[in-house]
């Protein structure tokens, strides 16, 4: 059984590592000698979009955990809209 990837997750989550890699390697390679820090450059890319990926990662799969989670509230309509001058009771079960 194989399961294809979620988009909403995997899109996000590729482009910021993207953006973070060239952003790392364009700081560390503009803060040397032209030709000098390659290595450097190459390696501070790399770090950089592994640690935007993963933080991108964490607010991805929290927002969609908190969208499944209303979606289910709301299916079981514990979300309703109600008069907000009425009084509060508790629900009942």
């Amino acid at each position: 059984m194989s399961r294809r990837p979620n988009l909403w997750v995997t899109v996000p989550i590729t482009l910021a590592a993207l953006a973070g890699g060239v952003v790392g390697y364009f700081v560390t390679d503009a803060s040397c000698a032209p030709g000098r820090c390659t290595l450097a450059a190459v390696s501070m890319a790399v770090a950089v979009g592994i640690g935007a990926a993963v933080g991108v990662g964490v607010v991805v799969v929290l927002a969609l955990k908190s969208l499944s989670e209303w979606q289910e509230h709301a299916d079981r309509g514990i979300l309703t809209e109600t008069d907000p001058d009425a009084p509060r009771t508790p629900p009942t079960c």
